[in-house]
């Protein structure tokens, strides 16, 4: 009964979360909407290789990004690197690490996007003005995952965000909050997160403008929160074969729903092939993906590359290592 009483109150908190922070947003804010766009961006090649339909399966160190509630579907402690090859040479890079004691597990990650020094222009001296200008992005995230019951599982995550555009510089905190429930039907499981809640935020700085002016003054924006549902199974699974499919509902405040597809075959766990479809997203559709396990004695490895395709922009690129290391609790 106390168990379930549990289960009932974190989904109650989910609901209300929910509800304040995306149901405010569905009729009158939707594209162009929100702050912190590099927090949209996938992370992790074996998940964008399956169209980031991940919250279900979420059973790796990338459940940092996309489920926190999922750190405790696997058992060892490790790190996780992933290098994304973004648009117009920016960099965007990744770093995640789990460790696990009992029915919990506590993460960290780093996400971090940086341009080359640009030029500054101006109206009057459009080929630049001497000076240059960066823009980048941090996060920085602590998660932390609790298994619940045998089936149940929570999740949450709390992270500090910042953005930097020359002289102007934005930052918040923001968190997500997961579930991970298998079914008890075979493989299946479900899980709902939302991420990226939070409170609106406005820059501090000031732009020059013609004639000796400064503004200093500007607009509120909310962070990219966004609803998931997921749902995953194994249609096929023995000893040497397994596949992995997953459908999930996503629904943004800055944008509209939208419907992912994504599918991992897997062979004797040491070769992978994945792909995945995004419906009702303008600017992206498919991806693909393939990964290998690395043989080391001390430790699990995994290489994993990810291919996603976008209409306007062409494709990106991400590289993502694993290493688990085994937990001798």
């Amino acid at each position: 009964m106390k168990k379930f009483l549990q289960i009932l109150f974190v989904l109650t908190l989910i609901s209300s979360v929910s509800q304040s922070q995306l149901i405010p947003n569905l009729g009158g804010q939707r594209t162009g909407t929100s702050s912190f766009q590099f927090l949209k961006i996938g992370q992790g090649a074996r998940a964008v290789g399956m169209g980031e339909t991940f919250v279900a399966v979420s059973d790796d160190i990338s459940s940092l990004y996309y489920n926190p509630a999922g750190l405790v579907e696997f058992n060892d402690n490790g790190i996780y690197i992933n290098h994304t090859q973004w648009f117009v040479d920016t960099r965007l890079e990744y770093f995640g690490g789990v460790y696990h004691f009992q029915n919990n597990a506590i993460g960290v990650s780093v996400t971090s996007l940086r341009t080359e020094d640009m030029k500054v222009t101006t109206e009057l001296q459009p080929f630049g003005t001497g000076e240059y200008f960066r823009y980048s992005d941090l996060a920085i995230g602590l998660s932390y995952a609790r298994k619940m019951t045998s089936q149940f599982s929570f999740g949450v995550s709390v992270k500090y965000i910042e953005e930097t555009l020359g002289a102007l510089k934005m930052r918040t905190v923001v968190g997500d909050i997961a579930t991970y429930y298998k079914t008890g039907l075979g493989t299946s499981r479900f899980a709902v997160v939302i991420s990226n809640f939070g409170a609106q935020s406005t820059p501090t700085g000031s732009v020059d403008l013609i004639g000796g002016r400064k503004a200093d003054s500007f607009q509120k924006f909310p962070p990219p929160t966004l609803f998931k549902v997921g749902f995953a199974v194994e249609p096929l699974l023995n000893a040497n074969n397994r596949i992995t499919t997953s459908i999930q509902l996503n629904s943004p405040n800055d944008n509209a729903e939208n419907v992912s597809l994504g599918a991992e075959y897997a062979w004797k766990e040491m070769l992978f092939f994945r792909a995945g479809y995004k419906f009702n997203v303008d600017s992206e559709n498919f991806s693909l993906g393939a990964g290998f396990k690395i043989p080391i004695s001390f430790a699990k490895a995994n290489f994993d590359y990810g291919f996603s395709n976008f209409r306007y922009l062409g494709p990106a690129h991400r590289l993502s290592l694993t290493v688990l290391f085994p937990n001798l609790r």
